[in-house]
């Protein structure tokens, strides 16, 4: 084990120090150091007393500095061998991209070094979250709110924002809810989360979901120990046929824009599902990610508007609004709501409130349609942007998707290669893409799925313009 001592441990001088912050001062010190490399793991820290005397300052600063180390990780104290650098984690496991058994982090909390151009689907604008409008909308609503609405209320939610959800979900997806059958939750992922729980605790042990289809959603299914057996998916959508030959009693569907090909669940194919849901006496997910993006008409129904008794309803403020205010609305059949109620209860207890009362109050003021149609003009030339960028730079690519949603998929020619081999070259010029292997559980054409809201349209034009060239290497 390497040591130091106090009086040249890393060149420190109480000179160097601020007037005040001494702690703080100490504690990035070590911190630099050990990230550069100066302490590695094992080096000795020097005994508090004998820095305390060497640095001229009390032995309680030094004490609490180590503490504050200790306490991130950085140090680690042990009887006997005093303070030493704590060894770095061990390295995750290098899993293949496309591997099957291990489930593939597709939003991490940042983009991998050196990529410029996020393209990842399902990130939107943040920056065109209407600050101004929220917190107007905000003040209103703290002006106003009995002490009683910051209880811990219904689980289900705000009585208010159940009752203008019902409202606004009649008029844009022609669902019939009343607001007592409206369950708020912290996006969708919340509500696949629940119903899991609902079919688990009901002895269902599979759920079918379409092939290609969104990863995070498999992902949360399985992890609540659910079987998901894949349904493939064409022009019209899901293959029914193939769907009922699963088994699975419930399923998972995007209707109304599927992820991530694009194409709408056809009207044929929506008559077979709900047909096929009530032989079998089961339960249709109906995932509205991102309905509200349509660009070419307006959004077709919600598939619940035709059998309320036979799908959940799901949808959330993430593509819309942004994810990190984690606010959603879940429609179970009238069967299950008192079980997903109890399930959310026993999450949770229930989602924060102020939030809830806060989008009420834009979508009872108009509020949120207007920032709806601001950000689909905006979408709107994102999207033109990125279209005429493939046609010119990836001009074997087929662009799948365009008429809606936030994203496109690019199909490639059987001699593009491996998809996710593309995807890693893309990550080489500074652009993050998926690769449409990371969405399908059996093998199929090469594909790229490009999310385009985050990013102006110069700068997507340029991010296309990379990708053709690290393409054609």
């Amino acid at each position: 084990m390497r040591s130091t001592n106090g009086t040249d441990f890393l060149q420190l001088h109480r000179a160097a120090a601020p007037p005040r912050g001494l702690i703080a001062w100490l504690v990035a010190e070590v911190r630099a150091a050990v990230a550069d490399g100066r302490l590695g793991p094992g080096s000795a820290l020097p005994p508090t007393r004998t820095l305390a005397r060497d640095l001229g300052v009390s032995r309680g600063v030094v004490v609490e500095a180590y503490q504050r180390l200790a306490d991130e990780g950085v140090v680690v104290s042990r009887t006997g061998s005093g303070t030493v650098v704590a060894a770095p984690p061990a390295p995750a496991a290098v899993v293949p991209a496309g591997s099957a058994d291990v489930a593939v982090p597709l939003l991490p909390a940042r983009p991998p070094a050196g990529v410029d151009v996020d393209l990842s689907p399902g990130v939107p604008d943040l920056s065109a979250f209407p600050r101004s409008v929220w917190l107007r909308a905000e003040r209103a609503v703290l002006a106003h709110a009995a002490a009683a609405d910051l209880g811990y209320g219904d689980p289900r939610g705000s009585a208010r924002l159940r009752g203008e959800l019902a409202t606004w979900l009649a008029r844009t997806r022609g669902l019939r809810v009343p607001a007592e059958g409206i369950v708020v939750v912290a996006g969708v992922a919340q509500s696949l989360a629940l119903l899991a729980q609902v079919l688990r605790a009901r002895g269902e042990t599979t759920v079918a979901v379409e092939d290609p289809g969104s990863r995070g959603a498999r992902d949360a299914i399985g992890y609540w120990g659910l079987d998901v057996l894949p349904v493939p998916v064409d022009e019209d959508g899901v293959r029914v046929a193939e769907l009922a030959a699963t088994g699975a009693r419930a399923a998972v569907l995007t209707p109304a824009h599927q992820f991530p090909t694009g194409v709408v669940l056809a009207p044929g194919r929506r008559r077979e599902v709900l047909a096929w849901a009530r032989a079998a006496d089961g339960l249709v997910v109906e995932d509205d990610y991102d309905a509200e993006h349509r660009y070419d008409r307006a959004p077709v129904p919600a598939l619940q508007a035709g059998a309320p008794d036979l799908v959940a309803h799901t949808g959330s403020t993430s593509k819309t609004l942004a994810p990190g205010m984690r606010l959603g609305w879940l429609v179970p059949p009238a069967s299950l709501l008192a079980e997903v109620v109890a399930a959310k209860h026993a999450n949770d207890l229930g989602s924060p409130v102020l939030p809830q009362l806060v989008l009420a109050e834009l979508l009872a003021s108009g509020a949120y349609d207007r920032h709806l149609r601001q950000v689909r003009a905006r979408q709107r030339d994102r999207r033109d942007a990125v279209v005429a960028a493939v046609r010119e730079h990836l001009p074997a690519a087929r662009v799948e998707g365009a008429a809606a949603g936030l994203h496109l998929l690019l199909t490639l020619p059987a001699a593009a290669g491996d998809d996710v081999d593309l995807a890693a070259r893309a990550c080489d010029v500074g652009v993050l893409v998926h690769p449409l292997s990371w969405h399908r559980q059996r093998p199929g054409p090469p594909g790229l799925v490009l999310g385009y809201a985050a990013h102006t349209p110069d700068r997507l034009t340029d991010a296309v313009r990379r990708l053709g060239a690290a393409l054609a290497r």
